[in-house]
């Protein structure tokens, strides 16, 4: 094997782990040289690069990290793609020097270098983005079009035809109210709630998530727009006088964020999940990544931090603007807590109730700890928003449907037998799951458990621990074929399967399935009146949704056969 190995090199068009500014990064793997020896020769190396084609300005970046290192240079927008290639020969020549094998020829790749830049360069955006600034405005670029402003403000062009900025109706253009929602669990809750408030307030609201692009309660297309991409065509759209945008750790680490300015940003909790994908290798660092945000939050605007979470109030002594909290109980300062049953508001030393907890559905009577901290967290941005104390509850008092919040925490009677329908994909997401399901009464549990292929072997093993220690009546154990992400069939089962044996659980009490949906065939096949399943569902959601509410509605009873045409195929 090679001492060193080049692990991925990709453009970073907004703010980043490493920086603010757009630019180039590779990762790398350093399988025998020291971090400080191989930043130190990629250093020189990219610095010569950068002087021979005229990018003296631009800035050099490094991250270490357990066997790797990010290294990054900045660069102008318009030539991001050049920038790779200039980033993968300061690279190159880089493992040349350590190795002996001597260096690239420094004016040959200059000259293709700029040749390579004078292709791609856009001076038009380059304006347009200096215009933006000027004026305080967003600016949003792509492969295919510029936009400047947002929502109800924004206009929009293909990158290959500008206008000159004195050509544009500035008159026209201007923001709209921003927020932005991440964290390890609970941002769609977060965001679909943020977006309900915002209509019981009177205002349309666009926003992104895992689930798909809205436009109030249009969708506009269904799928996983957590990254940039969904940010910006939210943005991009003309109705829309609010926006709320899930932010995904991926997006953010891959690309970096869609925009440069939002008025309020929220981070609900740090948890383990997809630890080692992009350099990512321990909670501090799932926090430094969830804490991207933080650099978009405009001067006077709002961060909202958990102040529950032990490493987000750490890190927040070194971010340098007060954050807004929220937590089970007060936090001091501006904060949104629970006391003697209720939501409140502390803000500028008065302090008001909204709600009882038990009156907000989503909170199961308080028994749903995760979705108080969501509700918590969304009050806490709408406040930031300015959205009035009424719609707010309002909001509070009415969301909770499968069909407003779909796949988190959806309860389903079944003639006797119960279903809950939820999200929980790491092992805080399943523990708060299963707390919830401990607070509910039942003669029998069942749980569906699978994980996707891309969560190390550690990490799939400790979502099976977290089940084992609830001690469930019987676990199906499902595989993911959708998202088998680099491993094979039966392989992430044979983990699940392996450690709830470590972890005493009875062979007789689980069983394999091939797939999620053969697996909530299964589990209502098992159930009997005053049973409770557990289904967190990941890939087949509207299927399990739509059938568990054609039982629910009709007179399926537990322990008789699915009706004709509701059996999962």
């Amino acid at each position: 094997m090679s001492a060193l190995t080049l692990r991925d090199s990709r453009r970073l068009t907004g703010p980043s782990l490493l920086c603010d500014e757009p630019g180039a990064v590779i990762d790398v793997t350093l399988n025998a040289h020291s971090v400080d020896e191989v930043i130190g020769v990629w250093r020189d190396r990219a610095r010569c690069i950068l002087d021979a084609i005229g990018w003296r300005e631009e800035r050099l970046y490094t991250r270490s990290f357990p066997g790797g290192a990010s290294l990054m240079m900045t660069a102008p927008i318009d030539v991001l793609y050049a920038a790779t290639e200039v980033n993968e020969w300061a690279w190159s020549a880089t493992e040349a020097t350590l190795e002996d094998d001597g260096a690239p020829d420094l004016e040959d790749a200059a000259d293709r270098l700029r040749r390579v830049i004078a292709d791609e360069r856009n001076p038009k955006l380059i304006a347009l983005r200096d215009a933006a600034r000027q004026r305080g405005v967003c600016l949003l670029s792509d492969d295919d079009h510029a936009s400047v402003g947002m929502g109800r403000g924004s206009l929009t062009w293909p990158v290959e035809a500008l206008p000159d900025p004195a050509e544009v109706p500035w008159d026209r253009v201007h923001d709209v109210p921003l927020a932005l929602v991440t964290g390890s669990n609970g941002k769609t809750t977060t965001v679909r709630l943020l977006a309900a408030m915002l209509t019981a307030a009177g205002r349309l609201p666009g926003y992104s998530s895992t689930d798909g692009i809205y436009v109030g309660d249009e969708l506009i297309d269904a799928d996983d727009w957590s990254g940039p991409g969904g940010g910006r065509r939210v943005l991009r759209d003309e109705r829309v006088e609010a926006a709320v945008l899930e932010t995904a750790r991926g997006g953010m680490l891959r690309r970096g964020l869609a925009v440069t300015r939002a008025d309020a940003a929220i981070v609900t909790n740090i948890a383990a999940d997809h630890l080692g994908e992009w350099g990512v290798e321990d909670l501090e660092a799932i926090a430094d990544a969830k804490l991207v945000v933080a650099r978009s939050v405009i001067d006077g605007g709002t961060l909202v931090l958990n102040a529950d979470d032990p490493i987000l109030v750490q890190r927040a002594e070194n971010l340098g603007l007060a954050p807004t909290w929220f937590a089970e109980s007060d936090a001091g300062g501006t904060a949104y807590f629970v006391e003697d049953g209720g939501f409140v508001m502390s803000e500028g030393g008065t302090r008001q109730s909204l709600v009882d907890v038990t009156d907000v559905p989503i909170t199961f009577g308080g028994a749903a700890g995760y979705n108080v901290q969501n509700a918590l967290g969304a009050i806490a941005i709408a406040r930031a928003l300015d959205l009035d104390i009424d719609a707010i509850r309002s909001a509070l008092l009415g969301f909770g449907s499968a069909s407003e919040n779909p796949g988190r925490g959806n309860v389903f009677e079944l003639g006797g037998a119960r279903a809950i329908v939820d999200f929980a994909h790491n092992p805080a997401g399943l523990e708060a799951l299963l707390a919830l399901a401990a607070s509910l009464p039942a003669e029998r549990r069942l749980l569906v458990l699978g994980q996707a292929g891309d969560r190390d072997d550690e990490s799939i093993r400790e979502l099976a621990r977290t089940a084992a220690r609830f001690r469930p009546d019987r676990i199906i154990i499902k595989d993911m074929e959708r998202y088998l992400r680099g491993r094979t069939p039966g392989e992430v089962p044979d983990l699940i399967e392996s450690e709830l044996r470590d972890a005493g659980m009875p062979t007789e009490q689980t069983e394999r399935s091939p797939t999620e949906l053969a697996a909530v065939r299964e589990a209502l096949e098992w159930a009997r009146p005053g049973d409770l399943l557990i289904f967190p569902v990941h890939t087949h959601r509207d299927e399990v949704l739509a059938l568990l509410a054609a039982l629910s509605q009709g007179a399926w009873k537990p322990g008789t056969t699915l009706p004709e045409g509701g059996r999962l195929q």
